[in-house]
């Protein structure tokens, strides 16, 4: 009677070690995912944040002929006397967590874009729409680069930069 007892004992000592493992595993397999899905959401976020910089970069542009000098000129535009908003907050890069965006400066001067300063490799490749076309294939989110140039026939121009 002494073994039979301590055989039950192994067995589920063995049972429960198995179901550790299981759990393990699958809660290794639920991170990859969550973490996955959290990077993709801060991908879009990353795209919309941009392309609303590039939007009010331009209508800064269009309404005085000049870039903004600095990111915080598009939150309250001081040339006219009644301030104009052209964002309503300076957003951290999504990919960073912080404000460190790269500026792209004008050659005249002044900010016509910005990109992430993140140097992780992107999950999207594809898909993107027409004024986002070059972030195909990038290497980094560094080379998502949202400009904004002027206009042409009513529509905005984007900057495509040059593959290298």
């Amino acid at each position: 009677m002494g073994h039979s007892s301590a055989r039950q004992t192994g067995f589920t000592y063995l049972g429960l070690l198995f179901a550790v493992a299981i759990i393990g595993i699958t809660l290794a397999a639920v991170g990859v995912v969550w973490s996955t899905q959290s990077r993709r959401d801060r991908e879009a976020e990353l795209l919309f944040i941009g392309d609303q910089i590039r939007q009010a970069v331009g209508r800064y542009y269009e309404i005085g002929g000049v870039y903004p000098h600095s990111l915080a000129d598009l939150l309250e535009d001081k040339r006219v006397p009644v301030p104009r908003r052209f964002l309503r907050r300076l957003y951290p890069d999504p990919m960073t967590g912080s404000a460190d965006w790269e500026l792209i400066r004008a050659a005249g001067g002044g900010i016509m874009g910005v990109a992430s300063s993140s140097q992780q490799k992107p999950i999207k490749v594809a898909g993107f729409p027409l004024a986002d076309a070059a972030f195909e294939k990038a290497d980094c989110y560094c080379a998502w680069k949202f400009i904004y140039v002027g206009k042409a026939i009513g529509r905005p121009r984007v900057l495509l930069p040059i593959p290298q």
